[in-house]
């Protein structure tokens, strides 16, 4: 005899049962996908202004910081893209020169990281936060949400400078309300095995480091920019 199944032959009722399945994922699917659609949101758009350090000096295509930020973030299920628009040499005054027309319109953020070259080159401080200033004054003007990273100088200019050039950036972040992470290479720096032969410069290993160290901000900084974009919709 057929084996049977409150009256169904078992084939049938197997087919039945994967009938109603496929029904039943058939309607929860588009759902679930808007759902998570809707969680990464719509694109943001993050660009890295800054020097050397931002632009990837001697490091391979994909290994700078932007690139390594925006795949650490799109690994975590984030709608990101991050702008390279680091030049490696430049001040804070080449940096200025250069804003209006580095920042694409799409911006929807900045991480602004320099001052490096400024304390290498021993620029008078006035002249390194006069230009910090006016760019994160410009930057305000387009009400695009601001991360400010820190910079350290060399001890051979003495420590004051040296202290009067690290809080340089809190006080001109709190001028500006930006959001702050005050040492760029935190646990980069001074770590060979963490940096080319200049002693300077990260290697990609380096700047993976520096991806982790500084995540958590860079999440604050995507939530600011959400909040902008609906505030203007």
């Amino acid at each position: 005899m057929r084996r049977t199944i409150h009256g169904w032959p078992v084939a049938l009722s197997n087919l039945a049962l994967i009938v109603i399945y496929a029904a039943l994922m058939a309607a929860v699917w588009p759902d679930r996908a808007r759902a998570e659609q809707a969680g990464a949101g719509e694109e943001v758009v993050i660009v890295g202004f800054g020097d050397s350090l931002m632009a990837g000096y001697r490091l391979a295509p994909g290994k700078s910081f932007p690139a390594q930020l925006q795949d650490a973030l799109r690994e975590q299920g984030r709608n990101v893209r991050v702008v390279n628009a680091g030049v490696s040499g430049d001040t804070t005054a080449d940096a200025l020169a250069r804003l209006d027309w580095a920042l694409p319109d799409d911006a929807d953020a900045v991480i602004v990281e320099l001052g490096a070259n400024d304390a290498l080159r021993g620029f008078e401080l006035s002249e390194t936060r006069s230009a910090l200033d006016e760019i994160l004054s410009k930057l305000k003007a387009r009400d695009l949400p601001v991360l400010l990273t820190g910079m350290e100088a060399p001890r051979n200019y003495g420590e004051d400078y040296a202290k009067a050039f690290r809080n340089m950036y809190q006080e001109l972040s709190e001028k500006h309300e930006t959001l702050f992470y005050p040492f760029f290479l935190k646990g980069v720096a001074l770590e060979p095995e963490l940096n080319m032969p200049d002693g300077i410069h990260p290697t990609a290993e380096g700047v993976a480091v520096i991806v982790e160290n500084i995540l958590p901000k860079v999440h604050d900084l995507i939530a600011r920019a959400r909040e902008r974009t609906a505030n203007v919709n």
